[in-house]
């Protein structure tokens, strides 16, 4: 079997060596109901093609600052509400997810000890193997900083066992954080790049469910080309990497815990 032929590394695949007793788990946490589907839905159709659930926590629908069409169409926010529901529904159904929508508001998404115990309440029903979610700078949407606050604090509430709440207590899942819109501008530096070109087809598809932000499908596209040309820069010219190779970019807010250096 080539490297090319050989199925994609899984995000947090310290774990790996053996089949677990029960299916693993990756939580995402995003702020918006196209946020998963621009920055992680590679990721998200890798895991559930792997026979993994796959658990989104979507915090708001971006129905006052991430719906322009439907605002000049002049639907309401409860209109707006709607529709991106049903476009996050269809699209978590191609990538193989289940998602949650917390209909916490957008513009601001207010950080809240009631909707951190919310998420706390999935960490420990899920019990993540790995954590997505927005990285801690983005000077355009401040609403994706608040969604990985949120995230973290959550992720460190849940492992306490004086913490209130049904559920048992989770380990320490590893964090990855997607790419935001204007990497340049917001701090991020590409650390992971995760190969997702056997799952393209599936990303695209998700993608085109999200008719309330279709100037972004191009845009993704492009970046998802640039990063694969990143990933096949940095594996090295002899490992038969296919030409067309996409991928996705992440951070790590915590470090990577291995046995060998690889």
């Amino acid at each position: 079997m080539t490297h090319a032929d050989a199925p994609s590394p899984a995000l947090g695949s310290a774990r790996a060596g053996g089949p677990p007793s029960t299916p693993r788990s990756t939580l995402v946490v995003t702020a918006h109901a196209g946020d998963f589907v621009w920055r992680a839905g590679g990721a998200v159709a890798l895991a559930a093609a792997r026979g993994e659930k796959v658990t989104i926590a979507c915090l708001a629908f971006g129905e006052r600052g991430e719906s322009a069409k439907a605002g000049r169409e002049g639907r309401t926010l409860d209109e707006t509400k709607v529709i991106r529901r049903e476009e996050a529904e269809r699209a978590a159904a191609v990538l193989g997810a289940e998602v949650r929508f917390f209909d916490a508001g957008d513009y601001p998404l207010t950080e809240t000890a009631e909707l951190t115990d919310r998420l706390v309440a999935v960490y420990r029903e899920t019990q993540p193997d790995v954590v997505l979610t927005h990285p801690a700078e983005d000077p355009y949407n401040g609403d994706h900083p608040a969604a990985h606050r949120m995230a973290l604090q959550a992720r460190i509430l849940a492992q306490a066992i004086g913490h209130p709440g049904e559920g048992d207590i989770i380990g320490a899942p590893p964090v990855f954080c997607f790419e935001p819109h204007q990497p340049e501008m917001s701090g991020f530096r590409p650390e992971v790049l995760l190969d997702i070109t056997e799952v393209w087809d599936t990303k695209r598809k998700a993608m085109e469910c999200l008719g309330a932000q279709q100037h972004l499908w191009d845009y993704y596209t492009d970046l998802a080309v640039r990063r694969g040309v990143q990933l096949r820069r940095n594996a090295g010219p002899n490992l038969g990497l296919a030409h067309s190779t996409l991928a996705e970019a992440y951070m790590r807010p915590f470090p990577q815990i291995a046995k060998e250096l690889a």
